[in-house]
């Protein structure tokens, strides 16, 4: 009989974004992405002893390794006695490699006549169970012990100044015997820029490496479209299921190195992008603040056209979309949060990954996508951070960007084919960037002044844009598509929404010198 075996890991996020230090972070993320391969080959081969690149190709070539990315496994055992040694080996390795990190595990026959989909769909069931249980963590202390100074943790190891707990020094540190060195894999920077080799001094391991002229950074959160319904209907063959997540990791692998390519950044001095999570249909990357935009649509526009190339005939064999022009590929949604390089990387992580979800509840406000019939377009949702204030983003968008009843500055998401009363993203990077021509340098600052006369009195806002379109008759178009308002339906509810707000917030972090340019 054999066994499918699932493991997930758990708070991921929280592990990574810890701390504000950029070397902490992407030392959890080189971590996190080596769970899924060296370390889970190592137990599953004791005798196999590999690099990074070896283990990914095993895994490929495994035919029972269903899933091996972003802290998800899915592997078939043959032999109830190695399921069993790995489920009682597996946890303590990991607490040990990563401390900090927690695996939840699940196990599921697989008899015959039962569909691989209600396997692979029982096994999830089982997964929520564990997640839902409470787990003792190994990074706890007594109380009469010194705790390191940024995470509150009990302090393992010192110098130079530093108090670092268990799980701060296996980010910074790897032990070779005995002898602490710097963590100095960039498997997830090769990865992600499509290099066999990278120059180490051009990595960046400093916020302050990857700000330019402003201080503004983003926090990159992407995630593709109805995964579940494809699941769902892939599910029902093996090889299939099996072939579906090895192709959707290669397309977005894929996807990522071509968003980097277009941003031709190989001659700054360091490079300004950093990948956190890298695998199956997810994305998340820091980088500088201007790069954000071009490079997001990028990824979801080569996204759709890597899953075409490479899930195309997969998804029209099982009849996955059965509405709508487009049937063989996948789309994804992405939320950037636009943080000051000083402001928690926690808190810009968790706003990039509710932009996404926002921008994936529009996707699929059409009735035919969310009977799960039609595909959901790829659109990006993008806010930037004024304050320190750090609650949700509808708290964000109801003290923010409504400055009255029924009006609202939130004018996302912004496509990247055309939709009904939506923006493109080519059409918000083409007026954010007409802005900053010298024509346009008045009219920036009168719109400004246009959009606070909004939050107190509306006739004078109105008087006031009359007078800015009778100054400039030239840019009369232009002023009218910034400042125009559409109305929209959001829960039950008609709203008239305005782009002015997002068109000057992308200006400001492409154009705005705050720091001399490094």
């Amino acid at each position: 009989m054999n066994y499918l075996y699932g493991a997930s890991v758990q708070g991921i996020q929280d592990f990574i974004f810890q701390t504000k230090s950029l070397a902490e972070i992407v030392g959890a993320s080189e971590l996190v992405e080596e769970i899924c391969t060296t370390r889970f080959v190592k137990l599953i081969r004791p005798e196999y002893s590999s690099s990074y690149h070896a283990a990914r190709q095993f895994l490929k070539d495994d035919p029972n390794a269903v899933l091996n990315a972003a802290g998800n496994i899915k592997y078939v055992f043959g032999s109830k006695t190695d399921c069993e040694r790995v489920v009682r080996a597996f946890p303590r390795m990991i607490s040990e490699f990563a401390p900090g990190i927690t695996i939840s595990q699940a196990v599921v026959e697989i008899k015959d006549g039962v569909p691989f989909e209600d396997v692979v769909s029982t096994l999830e069931e089982r997964l929520k169970v564990q997640r839902n249980r409470p787990s003792r963590s190994a990074v706890l202390g007594l109380m009469g012990i010194q705790r390191s100074r940024q995470t509150g943790l009990p302090v393992v190891s010192s110098g130079d100044g530093l108090y670092l707990d268990k799980a701060t020094t296996a980010k910074l540190y790897t032990s070779e015997g005995g002898v602490r060195r710097k963590m100095t894999t960039y498997n997830l920077c090769r990865k992600a820029f499509g290099v066999k080799e990278l120059d180490e001094k051009k990595v960046a391991f400093n916020i302050g490496d990857i700000t330019s002229s402003n201080d503004w950074i983003a926090v990159i959160h992407a995630d593709g479209n109805g995964l579940g319904n494809v699941v769902h209907k892939v599910g029902h063959s093996y090889k299939d299921f099996k072939d579906f997540s090895c192709k959707l990791d290669e397309a977005t692998i894929n996807a990522a190195v071509k968003a980097y390519q277009c941003l031709d950044v190989n001659k700054d001095k360091v490079i300004p992008v950093r990948p956190i999570v890298l695998g199956g249909d997810d994305l998340t990357v820091i980088c500088r603040g201007d790069l954000a935009l071009r490079y997001t649509a990028e990824f979801i526009k080569e996204f759709e056209k890597e899953t075409e190339r490479l899930l195309g005939g997969i998804l029209s064999k099982h009849g996955v979309y059965t509405e709508g022009a487009v049937r063989n590929r996948l789309t994804a949604c992405a939320g950037i949060a636009f943080i000051k390089s000083s402001f928690p990387f926690h808190y810009g992580y968790s706003l990039a990954e509710e932009l996404c979800k926002a921008a994936k509840t529009d996707a699929k406000s059409d009735i035919s996508v969310r009977q799960g019939h039609a595909l959901p377009q790829s659109c990006i949702m993008f806010h930037k951070v004024q304050g320190s204030y750090t609650g949700s983003y509808d708290e964000i968008v109801r003290r923010e960007l409504f400055p009255q009843k029924k009006l609202s500055f939130c004018f996302g998401p912004y496509y990247l084919a055309p939709e009904k009363n939506r923006w493109t993203i080519d059409e918000l990077i083409q007026y954010s960037k007409l802005l900053s021509q010298d024509r346009y340098k008045a009219v920036r600052s009168r719109i400004r002044n246009w959009m606070t006369l909004v939050f107190e009195n509306v006739e004078m806002a109105n008087q006031d844009l009359d007078r800015i379109k009778s100054i400039n008759v030239g840019l009369c178009r232009d002023i009218e598509k910034i400042t125009g308002w559409t109305e929209r339906s959001l829960n039950s509810e008609t709203l008239s929404c305005c782009p002015a707000y997002d068109v000057l917030a992308v200006n400001t972090i492409n154009t705005l010198v705050t720091t001399q340019k490094r």
